[in-house]
């Protein structure tokens, strides 16, 4: 098949950072030799994690719009065109193959350029609830990857396949870890363990629930590995010097946690709720109600439908918390219920089946 160059562009989120990685990850198994480049936002994670996993990355300088008015959507006119022109010269440039998005702001400037010169462009939509860009970009994609069913209300349907997201391939075999998890986190083997996952950057409310709630938790004889996110780790860090309670800013072995976890309090990104699946322990959701088309509260909603994991708003913790979660302690045949009802929703060969639909195009 000669030498296949790709672009893949996603980011502002580890969400869609890490499915392009991933993907990029099982292209380089597949073709040896193929030229691979990312593109991303010129301030945000992706500038660091993608030279990391070792792939080159340019950044655009976009950003998504705000919902208020503000110098930041005066500036988005502006921003568009810069990354519009900047991406077709980056397209006209490097000739890619085929273009891959994984949504996130600079994915938009980037898979127009390249339909508009004819390039074969997939789009990966790991939420429930498509975002703005992804939308707009569908009607010219060539394939849409999509990780939930009945979005063809929002895509054209002859285009969807429905793959899952791309997961770290490492979670896949968690259950023969617990012993290692015991050791590395310094727990006690006998006692019921609680994982708090805030997503990449932490989550503000979470964080507030768990500080609150922090010594009836170990009262009810659990104890916790808390990932609070960098940004709040200054301010939490120091209840980590209790008896039974593990503070950390970013978990490096999420295997490891997963493996030793008995009850999951997460927040419902995409990404995370398909790591979730796979893993399959019983998850409380607590939905993010601060991002756009509250696409959050909408991931985990498709869970709870299949009887996969508990859900509580966030106006809900005050009085909810507690009773919900003395239950699912207490509870084991509800704990294997959700845990099994979880598991069925898993895809675990999203990646290579996502490769796959790649392939295709550049077989025609």
């Amino acid at each position: 098949m000669g030498n296949k160059k790709f672009i893949l562009s996603g980011g502002g989120t580890g969400g869609h950072i890490y499915p392009a990685i991933a993907i990029a990850n099982e292209l380089k198994k597949r073709f040896p030799n193929c030229e691979i480049l990312f593109v991303g936002a010129k301030d945000k994670m992706e500038m660091q994690k993608v030279p990391q996993a070792g792939y080159e990355i340019k950044g655009l300088w976009i950003s998504g719009i705000q919902r208020k008015l503000t110098l930041q959507n005066l500036m988005f006119p502006v921003k568009l065109m810069s990354s519009l022109l900047k991406s077709q010269k980056i397209v006209n440039k490097f000739k890619p193959d085929v273009v891959i998005g994984t949504g996130g702001f600079a994915s938009g400037p980037l898979l127009r350029a390249a339909s508009s010169q004819r390039i074969p462009t997939v789009i990966q939509e790991q939420n429930s609830y498509p975002g703005i860009t992804n939308k707009w970009l569908s009607f010219k994609a060539s394939k849409i990857c999509v990780a939930y069913e009945n979005l063809d209300k929002f895509f054209p349907a002859d285009k969807i396949v429905f793959t899952g997201n791309p997961v770290r391939q490492d979670l896949i075999s968690i259950d023969k870890k617990r012993g290692e998890a015991v050791k590395e986190f310094n727990l006690d083997p006998e006692k019921k363990t609680l994982l708090v996952l805030g997503g990449s950057l932490g989550a503000r409310r979470i964080n507030q629930l768990i500080a609150k709630e922090l010594s009836w938790i170990v009262a009810q004889g659990v104890q916790i590995i808390w990932q609070c996110g960098k940004l709040y780790h200054e301010g939490y860090k120091k209840y980590g010097e209790q008896e039974g309670v593990t503070v950390l800013s970013y978990i490096d072995r999420m295997d490891l946690v997963y493996a030793v976890a008995d009850v999951i309090v997460s927040r419902s990104g995409a990404s995370s709720v398909s790591e979730l699946c796979i893993v399959g322990k019983p998850v409380m959701f607590i939905p993010s109600p601060n991002v756009a088309e509250d696409h959050q509260t909408k991931n985990a909603q498709a869970v709870v439908d299949n009887e996969g994991a508990v859900m509580l708003k966030e106006t809900q913790l005050d009085t909810q918390f507690e009773p919900e979660f003395k239950e699912l302690v207490e509870n084991e045949e509800k704990r294997q219920k959700l845990s099994q009802n979880i598991k069925q929703m898993a895809k675990p060969n999203a990646t290579k089946d996502i490769v796959d639909e790649i392939v295709k195009l550049l077989k025609k």
